[in-house]
């Protein structure tokens, strides 16, 4: 992977943020905010014109996205181990498909593995800006087959 680093690992396939999903989301978190669950309100009285996703929701997307794009066919244990930066940029209207890009920004060889650095973002089908930008720490275990 080192010789990859700064060059795009590659890009995921759509993926629809329905309501069902928000909805699913707003109740296991108790975030209940109108703007997330409110269909009509949101429609009737948001600058959106329409219900939003979570930030967070949106973010959590980077799991199945990155283990699609570069963790399994790696064929090895990782694990979240946090993030540099993460920045909101653009609200996930609900029912619009995303997609992560993904750059990887540094390998770095750590005790009890390898620490992966990409940059995350997450693009909406439609949309100039992304929803998020997001730099993400992953360990690796399996570190023999990074180098």
């Amino acid at each position: 992977m080192r010789s990859l680093i700064g060059k795009e690992l590659g890009v995921s396939g759509w993926f629809t943020l329905d309501q069902d999903r928000i909805d699913q989301f707003a109740a296991c978190t108790d975030d209940q905010q109108w703007i997330h669950v409110d269909v009509e309100r949101a429609r009737d009285t948001s600058p959106f014109g329409a219900t939003i996703a979570h930030g967070f929701l949106t973010l959590s997307m980077l799991a199945p996205t990155a283990t699609e794009v570069w963790i399994e066919p790696l064929e090895t244990t990782t694990f979240n181990y946090g993030f540099e930066r993460i920045r909101f940029i653009n609200p996930v209207k609900a029912g619009a498909r995303i997609r992560n890009r993904i750059k990887l920004l540094g390998v770095d060889e750590k005790p009890n593995g390898t620490l992966v650095t990409t940059e995350n973002t997450i693009e909406i089908d439609g949309e100039e800006k992304p929803a998020l930008v997001a730099t993400a720490l992953t360990m690796v275990i399996a570190a023999e087959r990074l180098t």
